[in-house]
């Protein structure tokens, strides 16, 4: 927090208690030890002016500062991952949403610490999983042809009116539409050029859809038409252009923010990963693996590759900013040397 000390920061507090319920919430290093640990640490408390809290293991890992062999912060975040995954599990074998508290009861824990543990895991709290749950289940049924009000109901949701009130955040679009396969879907869309070659730029009436890169406006349409197939796409006018425009500038100068609302689309393991590339500051990168454990699933390191690789939102969703555990750079959608460009456009952020 700019312009915070340690000693006002909230979390300090904590830090003093050793409360054992944040740890892998955050983590704290000392510069006069040169390490790094959990809050519950039994060492002996450390001068104020000497910490730096951090809201990832990643950032306090990339101080320089070891693990302390006291506390074993590393150890922390595995459990906590683990944690995260088990919540994962119970609430897509249930048929109907669990409460907080019957998740927390399961584990032996509080509620505020369940869903914080869970939050700082996935980057969504509980109940927005089993949201993501219900609505993967609906959208299975609806491609299978299932009438909409069974879909619902086989998802687990009490009432087709409660479903029905988030139906469009749910599934990007009316059930019905859906259902068809979004037959009839209006993408507005225009093309643009940048320092990385051709953008294409589409949007619904809740945010932009795509952002797609290619050599030349062919190139980028057959890519909208092949994620897209179904919608219809119209081309925009000289105020949607100027959208594209603010686009551009942004792919150009990604470390600027966007700043305009996206339609996120996928499966629910890839809106979870795209939700940690999302957290991903410009200027730095991370791995597969560590992606994989951030979502609460080790083991699924090409899955997390194929949901990078399957991101219709270049920069904006930065899957560019992932690399292979030795640091190479590894596929990208758009081609390695985009790749390339956008990470060495970011790199002076990194030094700031």
């Amino acid at each position: 927090m700019q312009g915070m000390t340690t000693i006002d920061d909230p979390r300090w507090t904590r830090i003093m208690a050793r409360d054992a319920t944040a740890d892998g919430e955050f983590w704290f290093s000392v510069t006069t030890t040169g390490i790094y640990c959990r809050p519950s640490c039994p060492a002996r408390r450390a001068n104020p002016d000497n910490v730096t809290i951090h809201d990832t293991l990643d950032h306090a890992k990339v101080t320089g500062a070891r693990a302390c062999r006291r506390c074993d912060p590393d150890a922390a975040a595995s459990l906590r991952d683990k944690l995260a995954a088990r919540i994962c599990r119970a609430i897509e074998a249930a048929e109907t949403p669990p409460s907080l508290t019957a998740l927390a009861r399961a584990e032996g824990l509080g509620p505020t610490y369940l869903q914080r543990a869970f939050q700082a895991a996935t980057g969504m709290s509980p109940k927005a999983y089993a949201d993501a749950v219900r609505a993967r289940r609906v959208r299975a049924r609806l491609a299978d042809g299932a009438r909409v009000t069974d879909a619902v109901y086989d998802a687990g949701f009490g009432s087709a009116t409660r479903f029905y009130d988030r139906a469009e955040a749910l599934l990007g679009m009316a059930p019905a539409r859906f259902r068809d396969g979004g037959r009839g879907e209006r993408l507005r869309f225009a093309i643009g050029e940048g320092s990385l070659g051709t953008i294409l730029v589409a949007s619904s009436d809740r945010g932009i859809a795509a952002i797609l890169l290619g050599d030349g406006p062919d190139a980028v349409l057959r890519d909208l038409q092949g994620r897209f197939s179904k919608a219809e796409l119209i081309g925009g006018d000289a105020h949607y252009e100027a959208l594209v425009a603010q686009v551009v500038a942004f792919v150009d100068r990604p470390n600027a923010g966007l700043g305009l609302p996206l339609d996120i689309r996928g499966t629910l393991f890839q809106q979870r990963v795209w939700a940690v590339l999302q957290a991903i500051p410009p200027g730095t990168t991370t791995t597969y693996a560590e992606i994989a454990q951030a979502i609460g699933a080790p083991r699924a390191v090409r899955a997390v590759a194929g949901a990078c690789a399957a991101n219709p939102l270049a920069v904006a969703v930065p899957c560019h900013r992932v690399v292979r555990r030795d640091g190479a750079l590894s596929g990208y959608a758009w081609g390695i040397e985009r790749k390339r460009a956008l990470l060495a456009i970011e790199a002076p952020q990194a030094n700031m």
